[in-house]
């Protein structure tokens, strides 16, 4: 059994056949967790987790990317951002629901910028955003996934910012969605008592940093995920990702750390049960 930890079949991009790919996730033993990044998406992941009794989950919160008005265009990803202000009652409504078992995702992104802004003033909004979903998780005993992008000049800065907001709240539960930082920050990130997740990202070739990380951080500090529909691994890099690729993704993590498949599944999965109370 596998846990993908952060999926995004709630988004568009499944809306013809968002059960199918849940079935399929299901059928191979893939639990999902549907992450919201806005009012809209995460209302949807959350009906969606009600069709079923077991095995799909969602979380709730409001995506760094999504406080302003912007255009992103890049490798698999091409959306126009619609700016919405946070509403800690709606989002408070959503959370309480207890197939809702994390906030996110939430945090920092420094890459994705909008048009007539300071990076101060952009820094400054997440990072009271930030905050403020971080608190509704601690309120409500929910976990938080957290996004984090530096800039393509400092791509691990963010890492550090994230570091700092994070220590004001001890006791949090927290993971960090998609890492792709150096083995250094990976390691200030478990010895606070956080989790990292690993993405397809691991199967590039290229992706040598993320492997040395792979290999050295502890299994017990690790999970799982996609991000489907975004990042598919090998064999399906470009293609549209889907929960049961993740598969893939501890395959890999088996290889680089010379162990079982059957040992990433047991671990990730008893990991992602104990964060987010599953």
């Amino acid at each position: 059994m596998l846990i993908d930890t952060h999926t995004h079949v709630n988004f568009n991009l499944f809306k013809d056949d968002g059960p199918d790919v849940i079935d399929r996730a299901l059928t191979n033993d893939i639990w999902v967790i549907n992450v919201g990044s806005q009012y809209k998406t995460s209302q949807r992941a959350v009906n969606i987790a009600k069709d079923y009794t077991e095995g799909v989950y969602a979380m709730v919160g409001l995506h760094p990317i999504h406080l302003f008005k912007m255009h992103v265009d890049e490798d698999e990803i091409d959306f126009s951002s619609r700016k919405e202000e946070y509403d800690k009652q709606a989002y408070f409504e959503l959370a309480k629901d207890p197939k809702v078992v994390g906030i996110g995702e939430v945090g920092m992104d420094y890459y994705h910028m909008p048009e007539g802004e300071t990076i101060e003033a952009v820094k400054k909004k997440q990072e009271q955003v930030f905050r403020e979903q971080i608190t509704l998780a601690m309120e409500l005993d929910k976990a938080v996934t957290i996004h984090s992008r530096g800039t393509k000049d400092n791509p691990s800065g963010v890492y550090q910012d994230i570091l700092n907001i994070v220590k004001d709240y001890p006791g949090i539960r927290a993971v960090v969605h998609c890492y792709t930082g150096d083995l250094d920050t990976a390691r200030q990130i478990v010895n606070m008592g956080l989790n990292i997740s690993i993405t397809g990202i691991v199967t590039f070739k290229n992706a040598k940093e993320l492997h040395t990380v792979v290999r050295e951080i502890p299994l017990e500090n690790m999970m799982v995920e996609t991000d489907a529909p975004y990042l598919a691994p090998d064999p399906y890099r470009g293609k549209r990702n889907e929960p049961s690729y993740v598969k893939f993704v501890a395959e890999k993590i088996a290889e680089l750390k010379g162990i079982s498949f059957e040992k990433v599944a047991e671990v990730t999965t008893a990991n992602a049960k104990k964060l987010f109370k599953i």
